[in-house]
């Protein structure tokens, strides 16, 4: 049975680009070195960045702590693997 984090606070708390800790992840979708996609309470989040890596991940309490070089953080309505998929199938069946 997974747990899925519904409420609560989203908090982003970020000190000098070179760390950031995270509440009210859900999941981590997708991670490497340059980016990072989570789902959060509020959306989809994407951080872009260098040498970026997990210093910490609460997933009973969603919490996620990052450290690397951090260039940006936007948020989506939806996660770029579910855009890439709807666009393969609007392609295919046009």
């Amino acid at each position: 049975m997974e747990k899925e984090i519904m409420s609560g606070n989203h908090i982003i708390n970020m000190t000098n680009r070179k760390t950031i800790n995270i509440s009210g992840v859900k999941k981590i979708e997708s991670f490497n070195d340059f980016e990072f996609l989570l789902e959060t309470n509020m959306g989809y989040m994407e951080i872009k960045g260098s040498n970026l890596e997990i210093v910490k991940l609460d997933t009973y309490q969603g919490d996620v702590s990052i450290k690397g070089k951090i260039d940006s953080i936007i948020y989506n309505e939806s996660s770029n693997k579910k855009n890439k998929e709807e666009s393969i199938f609007s392609r295919l069946f046009k």
